[in-house]
């Protein structure tokens, strides 16, 4: 039995970093950074599978697009992608996919609960995209503020939400499936 649960949750985080790498090629262009379906697969990730193996997902597939598999925004991959101007974005994944679980394993897996959780790793993730972009383009904090957070504030409230929901929604259903515990952590 404890087998079969490890066999099934590197399973699920496969499929998230593969789910993950799908969803980063819905982008929406804007002027320096694109609007893409990453943050919104992030939050999946973190509410679905929980801090351990949401952040083991999330590294998989930010390692996957290190060594070059096109797996980031627009089909690109490699470390050029990670330290130009959407890699603190990228690097800012990690953390929140992180919290977002760790959030939500720390009070409960419901709607209410995500939707704050996945409103956190939003704010991580605009965070480090901000600070990387403001030095990595050499901006004025205003500058980078106007670039890299402004813009993504509606369409990030409005992921989190659906990541919240839909999240809680097949977490549940998995839960039921016997696929993932049904105890807070995972």
């Amino acid at each position: 039995m404890q087998n079969s649960h490890k066999l099934s949750m590197m399973t699920m985080t496969a499929l998230f970093a593969a789910i993950i790498s799908v969803l980063a090629q819905l982008v929406i262009p804007l002027p320096l950074i694109p609007l893409t379906g990453q943050t919104f697969a992030i939050g999946l990730a973190g509410t679905i599978l929980g801090s351990r193996h949401g952040l083991s997902a999330t590294v998989l597939y930010v390692l996957m697009g290190c060594i070059g598999i096109p797996v980031f925004a627009q089909m690109t991959g490699g470390l050029g992608i990670l330290f130009g101007p959407t890699g603190g974005f990228i690097i800012g994944f990690i953390p929140a996919t992180w919290l977002i679980g760790y959030y939500l394993e720390k009070t409960s897996f419901t709607f209410v609960q995500a939707c704050i959780a996945n409103l956190i790793g939003m704010v991580v993730t605009l965070a480090f995209g901000m600070i990387w972009l403001k030095f990595s383009a050499n901006l004025s904090w205003t500058a980078a503020f106007l670039s890299s957070v402004a813009p993504f504030i509606v369409a990030g409230i409005v992921k989190a939400i659906l990541a919240a929901w839909i999240g809680i929604i097949i977490r549940n259903r998995l839960a039921t499936a016997n696929m993932l515990p049904h105890a807070a952590s995972s």
